[in-house]
């Protein structure tokens, strides 16, 4: 929670499993050190993450982990949702489904549920629609409007993941609109959108049909360190399951009141990139042709798609849309290896209050002058940046 700041949290809704407890995968592109309980340690000890959302919590194996927490008393549930870890670290209880259209392309979508018999349930359910539940992000073979189905039914709320991403959203890979997708009424029951590491507040509300959606900026996190990459704050009362579906439907007070996220040029999917020459785009969007061997075999960008569906449109925010702040990890920033790392946790605690709390007197007493005025540039945003696109981040550009 924010010093000062009463009922407010930070908040990461999108973080991976890589491994078991009992060493068994789950995700098998993230790290091996992302289990249950390790996110939950480095979200109270390095990160300063208040809530967090663990999106792999259908798997058997990752319920065997929670059961054996909560077994132990290390974790408890709560009476308004959630599961609280040593008094400190909220864990909403999520899974993230791919889900196949009639007309083939794929989305991934994101149940969250207040309940370890919630979610219990989901996972009988859904281990009738998967090949190997154990296992993340799974096709499910049923429709995005069956899959939220299915999870309202057991009193949970879906949330589309990485809505712009060119592989496997809803605007990068599937539609043009979610009233493709979803019916009306269902689209009224979605109290939020995850807008993805490539873009932020103001390339998604380039789209009016946007206006009435929470945005949420999450980390999407395959790694330990990448935890709180992306993250939201958040008014609510207490950390629970239920104050944060009061959040993202802006009920009573409660509110996202600001996102934090990377500038979308560090994302990997920032520009259109070129899968024959391997360059990024460069001149006004939207190119879906290399403009340097005129290839249409491309990775299209989350600049150039929102450029196109917003078909001119400019950039206008409702009045309920915090502010985004494009904020640099410490992870971009230059010079900041695994000992500097170390070093700055060691004197200040958590990410969070380094990347908010420190002052740049502080931080040069810990790492010199020229780290500490880049940790200061970066939580500004102020890095000269260089796009990312096909999968590969962008870059700071050293000085």
């Amino acid at each position: 929670m924010l010093k000062g700041e009463k009922n407010r949290y930070f908040v990461d809704l999108h973080v991976h499993i890589g491994r078991s407890e009992s060493n068994q995968p789950v995700k098998v592109t993230a790290s091996r050190d992302l289990t249950f309980a390790n996110i939950a340690r480095e979200c109270q000890i390095r990160k300063g993450i208040n809530i967090v959302g663990i999106v792999d919590c259908a798997s058997p194996r990752v319920m065997e982990d929670i059961t054996a927490m909560l077994q132990s008393g290390e974790m408890e549930e709560l009476r308004d949702g959630g599961l609280r870890y040593h008094d400190t670290v909220t864990v909403i209880l999520g899974s993230e489904i791919e889900c196949k259209e009639k007309n083939g392309c794929l989305s991934h979508q994101i149940a969250y549920f207040p309940y370890f018999a919630d979610i219990s349930k989901f996972s009988n359910t859904m281990s009738k629609m998967v090949t190997n539940l154990n296992l993340s992000s799974q096709n499910s073979r049923i429709t995005a409007q069956d899959f939220f189905d299915i999870v309202d039914n057991l009193g949970g709320i879906v949330i589309p993941a990485h809505v712009f991403t060119p592989h496997k959203s809803v605007f990068g890979s599937c539609a043009a609109n979610l009233g493709e997708i979803f019916t009306t009424s269902t689209l009224k029951k979605i109290p939020a959108i995850e807008l993805g590491l490539s873009a932020d507040t103001f390339l998604a509300d380039c789209l009016p049909e946007l206006s009435d959606f929470t945005f949420l900026s999450n980390s999407d996190a395959h790694s330990l360190p990448k935890i709180g990459r992306e993250y939201n704050i958040i008014q609510m009362k207490r950390p629970s399951f239920k104050e944060l579906l009061m959040a993202l439907k802006r009920e009573s007070g409660r509110k996202v009141i600001a996102n934090y996220g990377l500038d979308p040029k560090l994302g990997k999917y920032n520009r259109t990139f070129c899968n024959e020459c391997s360059s990024t785009a460069f001149g006004f969007p939207p190119i879906f042709i290399c403009e340097k061997c005129d290839s249409k075999k491309v990775t299209r960008g989350v600049l150039d798609r929102i450029i196109e569906l917003s078909e001119g449109r400019e950039s206008s925010s409702p009045s309920h849309r915090p502010p985004y702040y494009h904020q640099v990890a410490l992870d971009f920033v230059p010079g900041i290896g695994k000992k500097t790392k170390e070093k700055l946790f060691h004197h200040f605690g958590t990410e969070m209050n380094i990347l908010h709390k420190t002052t740049f007197q502080e931080l040069s007493q810990v790492v010199g002058p020229k780290i500490a005025a880049d940790i200061v540039l970066a939580r500004s945003g102020e890095l000269p940046l260089l796009p990312g696109g096909g999968g590969r981040y962008g870059k700071v550009i050293k000085q």
